[in-house]
């Protein structure tokens, strides 16, 4: 299976490694991470990325994986990102993205009347890509799959590690990686915040979920 990540500047580094350290372990994983040009593409975090190939290089995928970010918006309005997710996305066997990876591939049209996720601050804006918003960690809708927010990429991928070589895989995949996740606190979604900390939460992503509303009705 032809797996590629598609990178773009600002990208949240964990929305793309969560999922590539469990996929690239499928069995005949042949993984590919594919940006505009073969420079260091520079992560939210300072870590820059290091792509294998380009867009116009890219062998014709069996999956499609579009992480998200702060640099949605720019991947948005960015003509050769867009085209190169609307055509692969068209022939892949598998069409998937993290978090706001969502709103690449629905504005390349890979969302229209799907049920979809994407982090819990931007779920209101999915009907503008066609979408109807669903909850979960990982949602399903016919080839398309959708992660919630960042560390739900890792969810995401072992569903899809189940879904493509067998539950058996993925649960050697999850104990070889050790993912047994116990977090110190339980705040992990908004039904489970403070009313004070989800005030400040919303406060500070006013700005940027008003920027997203702003790039897609563009």
């Amino acid at each position: 299976m032809k797996i590629g990540f598609v990178l773009f500047p600002d990208v949240t580094q964990l929305d793309f490694t969560g999922p590539l350290q469990v996929l690239h372990r499928l069995p005949g994983a042949e993984t590919h991470i594919l940006a505009k040009t073969m420079e260091p593409v520079p992560s939210d975090c300072g870590l820059s990325l290091v792509p294998t190939g380009t867009f116009a290089e890219a062998p014709a995928l069996d999956m499609i994986v579009v992480p998200g970010g702060f640099g949605v918006i720019g991947a948005i309005r960015d003509e050769e990102t867009m085209t190169f997710v609307r055509e692969a996305g068209a022939k892949a066997e598998y069409v998937t993205s993290v978090c706001t990876g969502a709103f690449v591939l629905g504005a390349a049209g890979h969302l229209k009347g799907r049920k979809a996720t994407t982090h819990w601050a931007y779920t209101s804006l999915l009907p503008l890509v066609g979408a109807a918003y669903t909850p979960g960690r990982c949602v399903r809708d016919g080839n398309v799959f959708t992660g919630g927010g960042v560390t739900a990429g890792i969810d995401f991928a072992f569903t899809i590690a189940a879904e493509t070589s067998g539950q058996p895989v993925a649960e050697a995949i999850q104990l070889a990686v050790e993912y047994d996740p116990a977090p110190p606190f339980d705040t992990g979604q908004p039904s489970r915040a403070s009313e004070k900390l989800l005030a400040a939460m919303d406060r500070r992503y006013q700005k940027p979920v008003a920027d997203m509303r702003a790039a897609l009705e563009a």
